[in-house]
């Protein structure tokens, strides 16, 4: 079939629109993130509150999203490729609205645990963590723009590194939870921390799988690499 180029460039209007509104939502994502473990780290309770406040703009935007996506569906009746790209941003705003609620839980966590006594170097090992993840995010999404079916399969196979550090802090709360039984709340607290850290990285594989599926038809035919503790996407 042959598309009238007037519906093609209005959906592609639409489509650049709609990517813009992605773009927008991965990067309150990362900043909410990376705010959310510098809170932890600094024990600033306003920080983690703007946090958790603003997760709300990160709930709005999915909806947007969502709504415009069934707004083009409707008018433009996309077709085949067009579809699936269609279909492809609401899941990675799906991805991006989960993320979202990650960094929201992490700031719910910081005034607990400055009213305990501090596990050393652990808020600064989650900092870091949170880091490594949010350069992930940072990649699926650029390679989502992009079209970069190798960027996507790089980001999926560098989570491992996310799954090594996760693995490491899971570890060390241990080996602190023994040593002291007055660690113990801390360290769960922390290990909460780590994990849903551990889930960003996971969602942002999944959106690298999707540019996978956008750009070449299928989805990755191999199990996504995991090391270690890590489980999967919840």
């Amino acid at each position: 079939m042959i598309k009238d180029p007037h519906i093609a460039s209005a959906f592609d209007r639409d489509l650049e629109a709609v990517q813009a509104l992605i773009m927008r939502m991965g990067g309150l994502v990362e900043q909410a993130l990376a705010d959310a473990a510098q809170a932890l780290d600094t024990q600033d309770d306003a920080l983690a509150e703007q946090v958790r406040r603003g997760d709300a703009a990160i709930d709005a935007l999915e909806e947007s999203i969502n709504a415009e996506c069934a707004r083009v569906i409707a008018l433009r009746a996309p077709i085949a490729t067009d579809l699936r790209t269609v279909l492809t941003v609401m899941k990675i705003a799906g991805s991006l609205e989960r993320c979202g609620d990650y960094a929201k839980n992490l700031a719910k966590r910081t005034p607990v645990l400055t009213a305990m006594s501090p596990i050393p170097g652990a808020s600064g090992s989650v900092r870091r963590m949170a880091r490594q993840v949010s350069i992930l995010l940072k990649d699926a999404l650029d390679a989502f723009v992009t079209r970069d079916a190798g960027l996507a399969a790089d980001v999926r196979l560098r989570d491992q590194e996310v799954d090594q550090m996760y693995n490491a802090l899971f570890r060390e709360f241990l080996t602190f939870m023994m040593e002291d039984p007055r660690n113990i709340s801390a360290c769960m607290h922390l290990h909460f921390i780590a994990k849903n850290i551990e889930r960003v990285g996971d969602h942002a594989t999944t959106i690298a799988e999707q540019v996978i599926y956008l750009t070449t038809g299928s989805m990755p035919e191999d199990m996504r690499p995991k090391a270690g503790l890590a489980g999967g996407e919840d």
